[in-house]
């Protein structure tokens, strides 16, 4: 059984920084040119947080719930819905030790590497 965690007093330095920079849909998207107004990525976080909710074994779905309660309200209330779940999903599962911090902030240099590569080809 797990036992309730506090997420919200420890920082993730790599999450802070996409607050800080402003990096939300509305945003990117006119950036990039798109107009759909969902981000694309939504469906794959309602699928993560099913998936997580359904197994409840890296994160019990009540601790996931009040994770993003507790920093949507908090450390990234500065961040529209769905970007604050999505960055509190990530928040919780680095603190909890699921998910790497550094192979996180990798995967975003890549995608970001990316979509700069398509941006100046256009």
């Amino acid at each position: 059984m797990t036992t309730a965690q506090d997420v919200s007093g420890t920082t993730v330095s790599t999450l802070d920084r996409i607050v800080a920079q402003g990096q939300v849909w509305p945003r990117m998207a006119e950036k990039y040119g798109v107009t759909n107004p969902v981000p694309p990525w939504k469906s794959s976080l309602d699928g993560m947080c099913d998936a997580l909710d359904r197994e409840a074994t890296a994160l019990p779905p009540l601790s996931r719930r009040e994770d993003e309660d507790q920093l949507s309200q908090g450390a990234y209330q500065a961040l529209p819905f769905p970007e604050s779940q999505l960055v509190a999903l990530a928040h919780s599962l680095i603190t909890r030790g699921v998910v790497d911090e550094e192979a996180l902030a990798a995967r975003m240099e890549t995608v970001r590497a990316r979509l700069d590569a398509h941006d100046t080809c256009g």
